[in-house]
């Protein structure tokens, strides 16, 4: 719908309004005035040569939606979703499922948000999705998809905040609240997994995908039906990769949940990294493969996970000892869980980093290949 501007002025005086039109010379003058009024008022109907934005009520276009989207849009707390309208620009467009992916505008970039997934020449079909790709030219999913960052030469710290994707509120609140340099990384189980990723990349955030993995009490601590498993056969795990990879588009790489097993078994762990190098993507794990090298597939590994004990205080100490190792050695990764407490110390804590001496990095930025 187009709103139409009313034009108002002052009351007329309908007497002498008359008595003026008498005249053939005020005739004349009233209607090249009139046809001059006309134009203006057709510019003011019509708008600028672009077409006005589409206004579309977002009721409709959430009743509509698929489930798992209604349930990633899902209002909780204090994050709402505006009443009345959402206004598209006369560029955008319905996404078509088979329409080709284009990079953002330069006004996108430069408000920080990351290019939209997937992108032209770094996927290729799959039988569950879009499956990552290296380009032709030799690019990778892991360059095309991680945050740019330029070091200014002081220490890096760098953060990934997990388990993302299963809880509304707190997904929404790391999206929103964290500053963009920390990495986040999803649950591949969750409901509308690719509009929680292309949300995060607006914000600025890059993005991991957790790849659920046998640990050393399985079947008691059990990481879902399509875990990787230290002694599955070759195939299984190959099929269970394709389907973690299918789940969704604009991750940089892959980060472990659990694994304390399966990582500790060679064989397997040299498997799985061929599947990742050979996708052109990286492997960030929470520590537990600290040791592993990445076969040529960019690896870093987190040398502490800030919430183990989940008291703000411990969060505290944790932070205080990241910065002291990255002090050390030039740069130190940490993980960390979605949890409230741990959202709201880290937001805290990045706001004076800068003030410390320190840079806020994303963990591809630590990433080297090994």
């Amino acid at each position: 719908m187009i709103a139409i501007p009313r034009l108002t002025g002052p009351a007329l005086d309908l007497s002498r309004l008359k008595t003026a039109v008498a005249s053939p010379v005020v005739r004349a003058i009233g209607a090249a005035g009139l046809f001059v009024a006309a134009a203006l008022a057709v510019v003011l109907l019509m708008g600028p040569a672009r077409p006005p934005p589409v206004k579309l009520p977002l009721g409709g276009v959430m009743g509509s939606a698929p489930e798992s989207w209604r349930m990633a849009l899902k209002p909780q707390g204090r994050f709402r979703l505006a009443e009345g309208v959402v206004e598209l620009s006369p560029g955008s467009q319905a996404a078509d499922a088979g329409a080709a992916p284009h990079p953002p505008s330069q006004a996108a970039a430069a408000e920080g948000a990351l290019p939209p997934a997937p992108i032209a020449g770094f996927y290729a079909p799959g039988p569950g999705g879009p499956l990552p790709i290296i380009a032709a030219d030799g690019r990778t999913p892991f360059e095309a998809y991680a945050r740019p960052f330029a070091g200014n030469g002081r220490p890096k710290v760098a953060l990934v905040i997990g388990g993302l994707g299963l809880n509304t509120r707190t997904t929404q609140a790391a999206i929103e609240t964290l500053p963009p340099q920390v990495t986040l990384s999803f649950v591949v189980y969750a409901e509308g997994l690719q509009g929680w990723i292309d949300m995060a990349r607006a914000k600025g955030h890059e993005v991991l995908l957790e790849t659920p993995m046998e640990p050393v009490d399985y079947p008691d601590n059990d990481p879902g039906p399509y875990a990787l498993m230290s002694e599955a056969p070759g195939g299984e795990t190959a099929k269970k990769l394709e389907w973690i990879l299918s789940r969704a588009s604009g991750y940089f790489g892959l980060t472990n949940y659990l694994g304390s097993r399966f990582l500790a078994d060679d064989k397997a762990y040299e498997s799985f990294m061929g599947a990742v190098r050979g996708r052109g993507l990286g492997f960030i794990d929470d520590g537990l493969a600290g040791r592993k090298l990445g076969g040529g597939a960019p690896r870093a590994s987190a040398e502490r996970v800030i919430d183990d004990e989940l008291t703000g205080q411990d969060i505290d100490q944790q932070l205080a000892r990241l910065e002291a190792s990255a002090l050390q050695r030039g740069q130190a990764l940490g993980a960390g869980f979605a949890y409230p407490v741990t959202l709201d110390k880290v937001v805290r804590w990045a706001q004076g980093l800068e003030q410390r001496g320190y840079q806020l990095a994303p963990a591809s930025a630590l990433a080297t290949k090994r």
